[in-house]
């Protein structure tokens, strides 16, 4: 009997976790100069890059999305103004936006995104 009891409570942990991953996607992100339409390390005033990130899978409804910066590469002589959001959120993908301002050179970005469906 107890064999039984761990073996269903196996099988409905299994498969709560296994839903929980399914409604879960991460990922990482790292653009530079050498990056297409990257701007943010030149002129001055408000400059803003946009790059389209695809899930491997599609969700099941729109999920919401974290995001985390981890890297920044800023010239030393200027002060580090930054921004980064995720815009057009849908079960396929996003868009994640960085923004620079003022006299603020950035030469690269990275970190990490998560998309979650909350329950």
């Amino acid at each position: 009997m107890r064999k039984l009891v761990l073996t269903i409570a196996l099988f409905f942990a299994v498969g709560y976790f296994s839903h929980v991953l399914a409604q879960t996607q991460s990922g990482s992100f790292f653009f530079n100069q050498e990056s297409k339409g990257f701007t943010l390390d030149k002129n001055e005033g408000k400059r803003v890059v946009e790059y389209e990130i695809n899930f491997n899978k599609p969700f099941d409804k729109k999920p919401k999305v974290v995001l985390s910066t981890t890297l920044l590469d800023a010239a030393k002589d200027t002060k580090i103004r930054y921004s980064i959001s995720a815009s057009g959120v849908s079960r396929d993908g996003f868009v994640l936006k960085a923004e620079v301002w003022g006299d603020t050179q950035l030469t690269g970005i990275g970190g990490y995104w998560l998309a979650h469906i909350e329950e």
